[in-house]
C-alpha cells in the first residue's frame, strides 16, 4: 500500500507542475496578473550581433498584440476586407486556423482589430473594432457564441475581453452597459451596469478585503463595480480630451492608479470599503505621466512607461519622477528577467535593467519597421513582436 505522505508528495508535486505549466503562458492582455510582467528567466540581455528572427509572417493590419497558451499564439490582422482572428503555431508562425469574424475597421492612425485575444478554458474571446465579441474554439477556431455592442467610440473598440471565474467581461459602453458581463460558455448575458460612454481600455480587476472587484475605465470616468454582480461600488469623474482613457489602471495593496493623456494626467488615490461601497481618498496627481493609450508597469514601487512625452519612471506613491529619457515617446514594455524590453514606436528594442536610478541600455536592436504600437511578449524564450502587418519572434533564451 502506498503510504499517505507519498501520495501527499506526489499530489504536491502534480499541483506544482500544473501551476508552473500555466504560469508559463501569457493568456491575456499584459499576461495572467494583468500586469505586463513575465516570469521568464534566462533570457538574453545583450547581442554582439543583430537578431535573427526564427520566423515572421505578414498578417494584415491590426493592433491587437499577442496571447500565447501551449504552443499556440493569438492575434488578430486584416485580409479580404475582414478582420481575422489568427491562431499560429507558436514556434513555427504557420496558421493553425483563422476566423474572419468582423468587417474590416480603417483608420488614419492604423487598420484593423485593436483588441488583443483572451484565452481561456478551451476557448479565445476578441471583441472586433466594430463591436463585435467573438467566443471561438481555441483548437478549431469554431465561432461558438457571439455579442454585438453599438456604442463604438471615434477610435474603435479597443479593450480586451476579461475574464473572471465563469465570466466574460467586456466595455460596451452606452446602453450596452459600461461593463457587461456573459457566462464564458454560452454568452448568456449576466449582469451589465451604467450607461457610460465607453473608453479604450481593458476591464481590470483586483482584491480588497477579500472581494473581487472589476474598474471600468470609461469615456469620462472610472468605476468599480462588484464583480460578481455589476453592483456599482464607485465612480469618480476622469475627463479625458476626445474621451481617451485607455491605460490600464493598476491596483497595489489597497491603491488605485489611474493615468490618461494630453492634458489630463495621473494619480493615486486610496481605497477603503465602507459599508457595500468604496471611499477613495486622494494621495497624489500630476501631469508626471501622460499615457495616452501605453499602460504602465508598476515593478518594486515605481511606474514605468514610455508615454506621450518621454520615457520614464516615477514613484508609485509619491508622484516624484526617478528618472527621465526625453524624445523616447509612445513605446511598449514587457517586464523580464529583471530587465525591461522596451520596444519603440519606431521598432527599435531597447533592453535594460530595471532600475528607479537610471535606464541604462545593454542592447538596442532593429527589430522593425513602421508604426509599431502593439505590446510586445515574452513567452518560452521566444520574443514576439509586431508592426501594424507582420509579426516577427525571436529566440532571446540564452
Amino acid at each position: 500500500m502506498t503510504s499517505f505522505p507519498t501520495v501527499l508528495t506526489k499530489t504536491v508535486i502534480g499541483l506544482l507542475a500544473i501551476t508552473q505549466a500555466c504560469s508559463a503562458d501569457w493568456p491575456n492582455f499584459r499576461g495572467a496578473n494583468h500586469d505586463g510582467i513575465s516570469h521568464e528567466t534566462g533570457l538574453k540581455t545583450q547581442w554582439n550581433t543583430s537578431l535573427r528572427p526564427i520566423w515572421e509572417r505578414e498578417v494584415g493590419a491590426a493592433f491587437s498584440s499577442f496571447s500565447v497558451v501551449g504552443d499556440r499564439l493569438y492575434t488578430c490582422g486584416l485580409k479580404d476586407g475582414k478582420q481575422v482572428l489568427y491562431c499560429l503555431d507558436a514556434n513555427k508562425g504557420t496558421v493553425v486556423w483563422e476566423n474572419a469574424f468582423e468587417k474590416e475597421f480603417r483608420n488614419e492612425f492604423g487598420d484593423g482589430t485593436r483588441a488583443t485575444p483572451t484565452v481561456d478554458d478551451g476557448r479565445v474571446y476578441v471583441l472586433g473594432a466594430n463591436g463585435r465579441l467573438l467566443c471561438a474554439d481555441a483548437k478549431t477556431g469554431r465561432s461558438l457564441w457571439t455579442a454585438q455592442f453599438n456604442a463604438k467610440p471615434m477610435w474603435a473598440y479597443s479593450g480586451s475581453i476579461l475574464i473572471e471565474g465563469n465570466l466574460a467581461i467586456a466595455s460596451a459602453g452606452g446602453s450596452g452597459g459600461s461593463l457587461v458581463a456573459f457566462k464564458k460558455d454560452t454568452g448568456e448575458k449576466v449582469w451589465q451596469t451604467g450607461k457610460d460612454p465607453v473608453g479604450y481600455a481593458t476591464p481590470y480587476p483586483f482584491t480588497l478585503d477579500g472581494k473581487r472587484y472589476i474598474v471600468g475605465f470609461m469615456g469620462n470616468a472610472a468605476i468599480i463595480v462588484e464583480a460578481k454582480t455589476g453592483r456599482e461600488a464607485w465612480r469618480t469623474e476622469w475627463k479625458t480630451d476626445w474621451e481617451v482613457n485607455a491605460s490600464s489602471p493598476i491596483f497595489h495593496d489597497g491603491y488605485l492608479f489611474l493615468s490618461s493623456g494630453y492634458r489630463t494626467g495621473a494619480g493615486v488615490m486610496r481605497l477603503t470599503p465602507s459599508g457595500d461601497k468604496l471611499t477613495a481618498e486622494p494621495v497624489w496627481s500630476s501631469k508626471v505621466l501622460l499615457n495616452k493609450f501605453q499602460s504602465c508597469i508598476l515593478h518594486e514601487g515605481n511606474l514605468y512607461t514610455s508615454d506621450q512625452k518621454s520615457l520614464k519612471c516615477v514613484d508609485f506613491m509619491t508622484g516624484q519622477r526617478r528618472w527621465n529619457v526625453p524624445r523616447i515617446k509612445h513605446g511598449t514594455f514587457v517586464l523580464a528577467d529583471q530587465h525591461l524590453y522596451l520596444l519603440t514606436q519606431g521598432g527599435k528594442l531597447q533592453v535594460a535593467p530595471v532600475s528607479e536610478k537610471e535606464f541604462k541600455p545593454t542592447a538596442k536592436i532593429e527589430l522593425l519597421t513602421g508604426k509599431c504600437w502593439s505590446v510586445p511578449v515574452i513567452n518560452d524564450g521566444k520574443l514576439y513582436a509586431r508592426n501594424l502587418t507582420r509579426i516577427v519572434a525571436f529566440d532571446i533564451s540564452k
